[in-house]
């Protein structure tokens, strides 16, 4: 078990501070998500992002390993599942719970390590829309059939549930022509 929050990871033998605030994560993950971007260059990013001293660093291949391991909240990578999270769409509709559980604003405090903003984040559940967003995104992809409340709250709310695809710029270009 790991009781404390890690503010540095061990690279090549040697401990190296860390970015752990959950912006810089949330910043992150989106870089990961650009399909314009290539796995080297996210790797790239990764690293560049979480560890301030990156050219200190002497094994790349462990430091993204070990940044992996941080963003997941030290726990092995699971099987990959129906995405049901754009952090970047959704993040208005994740702060009020986050707040919520958190008991503060987490956007006014300075610093919110990332395992504490997703320990929070986890624990959102209940009646809020992003609860919401997330049954319908989960069981849309599913293929479940929707009660009639649902049918009639995403007829309202498409824009909220839908998630967004995201194209490379070529694949924009092309799709430009054709439209």
């Amino acid at each position: 078990m790991i009781y404390s929050l890690p503010m540095s990871l061990a690279v090549g033998g040697a401990d190296h501070a860390i970015r752990s605030d959950y912006r810089v994560i949330l910043d992150l993950i989106e870089v990961l998500n650009d399909p314009d971007f290539s796995d080297a260059d996210k790797a790239e990013a990764t690293i560049q992002t979480i560890f301030p001293d990156w050219e200190k660093l002497t094994d790349y291949s462990e430091a993204l390993e070990k940044c992996f391991w941080f963003i997941d909240l030290g726990q092995p990578h699971g099987k990959k599942s129906a995405r049901l999270v754009d952090w970047e769409k959704d993040f208005p509709y994740i702060v009020a719970p986050v707040n919520r559980v958190l008991g503060y604003e987490c956007r006014s405090v300075e610093y919110l390590h990332w395992w504490t903003f997703m320990g929070a984040y986890m624990e959102i559940g209940g009646d809020c829309a992003f609860s919401q967003i997330v049954s319908l995104r989960s069981k849309l992809a599913k293929g479940k059939k929707l009660e009639k409340y649902e049918r009639e709250w995403l007829r309202q709310n498409r824009d909220l549930v839908t998630l967004p695809t995201k194209y490379t710029a070529e694949d924009e270009e092309m799709l430009k022509k054709w439209t």
